[in-house]
């Protein structure tokens, strides 16, 4: 809500009504004129003033009294916001609490300060924060270059593919492996730009990022320590212990990013207020900084986790989707569609003559193959060496129309013996 500074204070429960002692509230939920952008606000029935509270307080929005034990009394960040506040009780014990509430929220959602926005965010999906900031020159007006919000918007990406690839595993290069399961826990996540272009938030659901955030809060720590002690003894073995608390090669190219023209960056992790602090978590974890000296202990950390990452040894049921050799006759290389036995999406394999032989009949009759081998690091773990004992795999008949049919449908992606590129 917007109030005048100097109006007095709600009345207390028992008091007379006084006609007009505190307008109407704005139009709830759906007729504020504001550019808050969610299809409706939170419910003030369901929000938590010391949520609410706490949230205020995380993006800037500044106290300034209020009647100690009842309300508070809030005013926006920056300059430029006048006699404006919002009046939140301190508990929902406090009379009028929910129509108080609403009138806070309408007004959060009327005003055009990116901390407002955040703070509906973080009522309407309770989510642990993530914060970017990088030291970067300022454009005309404070603005920042294309180039510049596209790197940290970059880098910002890079960040939480790391974070969810730890959570499914830990390894020093993940590669390909794991990437779609990854993608898809951060299909939640909402985004909010700082001004100026120098800063970005994001927000993890709770209920699905939470482990994320958790794994990118003891990553970015471990980074950093592993990073000082590189500077120091100028050996790389703090990072490979690091691994065990979710740093890795994406990690530290993440970083790089972050960090590569500017004159510095932080980043901030910050736990949701309805949902509490994590076990093992800092409360109030303070932001891990890094500056352009760190790179080349970051570029030769990401070099040797690509170097030493070992190959897996696997047993892989896929249905060949490319096949290709440079005659009629001898050995081939076919590109699988992974079912099991790997978690990336998609194998290439050098395969004998008869190897071969049998996975072009197995294709044509709409069977998958199982194969052995080895998925190595490089490329990604997209390669699997010293392939044998292939075979095609017996399917009941649904599962055999299904392929057939995804077979008929990709004919274009299929080359035989001379054909096409792999």
């Amino acid at each position: 809500m917007h109030r005048p500074i100097d109006e007095g204070a709600p009345r207390a429960a028992g008091s007379p009504s006084v006609p007009h002692a505190r307008p109407e509230p704005l139009p709830f939920p759906d007729r504020v004129p504001a550019p808050w952008y969610g299809s409706q606000l939170p419910d003030p029935a369901l929000v938590d003033p010391l949520v609410l509270g706490a949230l205020l307080h995380r993006h800037g929005w500044r106290r300034r009294g209020g009647a100690a034990g009842r309300y508070a009394r809030w005013t926006p960040p920056g300059p430029g916001t006048g006699g404006t506040s919002l009046l939140v009780p301190e508990s929902r014990e406090f009379p009028d609490c929910e129509d108080l509430l609403g009138e806070a929220l309408a007004a959060l959602a009327g005003s055009a300060a990116p901390a407002a926005r955040e703070v509906l965010v973080g009522l309407a999906v309770p989510s642990d924060e993530v914060r970017w900031w990088r030291d970067v020159p300022q454009g005309p007006s404070g603005a920042a270059s294309w180039t510049v919000q596209e790197q940290l918007r970059s880098a910002a990406r890079q960040f939480l593919l790391a974070g969810a690839l730890a959570v499914r595993g830990r390894a020093g290069y993940h590669g390909a492996r794991h990437r779609r399961q990854a993608r898809a826990v951060l299909r939640g996540v909402l985004v909010g730009p700082a001004p100026g272009g120098r800063g970005l938030t994001a927000f993890l659901p709770v209920d699905t990022g939470r482990s994320v955030a958790v794994r990118l809060h003891h990553a970015l720590h471990a980074a950093r320590e592993a990073v000082d002690h590189q500077r120091a003894t100028g050996g790389l073995d703090a990072f490979g212990a690091a691994v065990a608390a979710g740093v890795s090669r994406e990690l530290t190219e993440a970083l790089v990013t972050l960090v590569r023209g500017a004159e510095g960056a932080r980043i901030a992790v910050a736990w949701s207020p309805s949902a509490g602090v994590p076990e093992g978590c800092a409360a109030r974890p303070e932001p891990v900084e890094f500056s352009p000296g760190d790179l080349p202990a970051l570029r030769a950390a990401g070099a040797r986790y690509l170097r030493e990452e070992p190959s897996v040894p696997v047993r892989v049921t896929g249905t060949v989707v490319r096949m290709r050799r440079s005659g009629t006759r001898g050995e081939g290389t076919v590109r699988l569609h992974v079912l099991g036995g790997a978690d990336v999406p998609y194998v290439r394999a050098v395969l004998d003559e008869d190897a071969y032989r049998t996975a072009g009949h197995a294709h044509l009759v709409g069977l998958p193959i199982r194969v052995v081998g080895r998925l190595e690091s490089r490329g990604g773990f997209r390669r699997l060496t010293e392939a044998s004992g292939v075979a095609p795999v017996r399917v009941d008949e649904a599962e055999r129309d299904r392929l057939m049919k995804a077979l008929h449908e990709n004919l274009g992606f299929f080359e035989e013996a001379c054909g096409g590129e792999d």
